[in-house]
């Protein structure tokens, strides 16, 4: 059994927190082979001060996986932990300083399949290395083996567990915009933010999955312009300066693009207690507005902008050839 402790991610600082070495027994468990299983990170081409990364590959790949214990924290992706319980940890050259965070991975173990969210790093694990959660682990594998042989792959487009949602960072505000991102299906290329009446900017990434703009975007509220790695882009708007709170929106994606009369909610945890799964889907169409709870709507309504590219590194990818316009 590999049952290891992890740290708390770092709440303001973009440093990667670090686990515990891995004990002497879990690097025999089983006699298991160590499998050249790799994923890859991909291309960064850089074309005027812009980042345009090549679609990412979902071709099957061999590796392997072991599991961890949270210990009461978060993972570094700054998630909260999924309802079903399903995730891994990726090493550093697959987690890519937060690209990849947000993705789905499709693991096939000897006793099964399961579909899994990135949402931790993991320091130590070399490519093609997957860290499962204990329960995504148990679907697959036997827990007392500690290592077993997988097949993965990238998901494109999967279903997320409920409308995208955006907090803010504690600390935030209308000169250091901080925000972050969850249930956009496939990774995220870019986010771009705008202020009342403002322009568009480029907001970059941390390490720990938020997205800056350091010399802020106004007092809000904003529209926030996400683009995946497909060139996917969907427009959130509605969405106030209120650090900490979970933010759910009317916008719910697949991985396609969004065109809607947006509203966006605040949902009532400013915890990371609140879980994705557990609320409720809200389609992504004019007029229709959050589940009654304590939630109260923002409006404002904004559409889709087709082909933002970003400045970040795609990871979860073999390189493809891509052209950037």
């Amino acid at each position: 059994m590999v049952c290891r402790e992890r740290p708390a991610p770092p709440v303001s600082l973009g440093v990667s927190a670090h686990r515990r070495p891995f004990p002497t027994r879990w690097l025999a468990a089983g006699g298991a082979a160590v499998l050249a299983g790799i994923v890859g990170v991909a291309m960064l081409l850089q074309t005027g001060g812009s980042a345009c990364a090549a679609p990412p590959s979902t071709s099957s790949k061999s590796g392997k996986a072991t599991f961890y214990d949270l210990a009461g924290s978060s993972g570094n992706c700054s998630f909260e932990v999924p309802a079903d319980d399903l995730y891994v940890a990726l090493g550093p050259d697959q987690y890519a300083e937060g690209a990849s965070c947000g993705a789905y991975l499709d693991v096939t173990g000897p006793k099964g399949a399961v579909r899994v969210k990135v949402f931790d790093s993991c320091p130590e694990c070399e490519t093609g290395h997957l860290d499962l959660s204990r329960t995504a682990f148990q679907k697959i594998g036997n827990e007392v083996a500690g290592i077993i042989s997988v097949k993965y792959k990238l998901v494109t487009n999967p279903s997320v567990p409920g409308p995208v949602t955006v907090r803010i960072k504690e600390g935030a505000s209308r000169y250091w915009f901080a925000a972050r991102i969850d249930n956009h299906a496939n990774p995220l290329s870019s986010v771009q933010v705008a202020g009342p009446g403002g322009t568009f900017r480029t907001a970059h990434r941390t390490d720990y999955n938020y997205w800056l703009v350091d010399s802020g975007a106004g007092a809000g509220p904003y529209r926030i312009r996400t683009t995946d790695v497909h060139g996917n882009s969907t427009t959130l708007s509605g969405i106030r300066m209120r650090p900490g709170v979970v933010q759910k929106t009317s916008t719910s994606v697949s991985g396609k693009s969004t065109t809607v009369t947006q509203k966006s909610t605040v949902a009532a945890s400013k915890t990371t207690s609140s879980s994705p799964a557990a609320k409720k889907s809200v389609s992504a169409s004019p007029g229709v507005s959050a589940p009654a709870s304590s939630v109260a709507p923002l409006p404002e309504s904004a559409a889709a902008v087709p082909g933002t590219t970003g400045d970040a590194p795609l990871a979860v990818a073999d390189p493809e050839p891509a052209s950037c316009g």
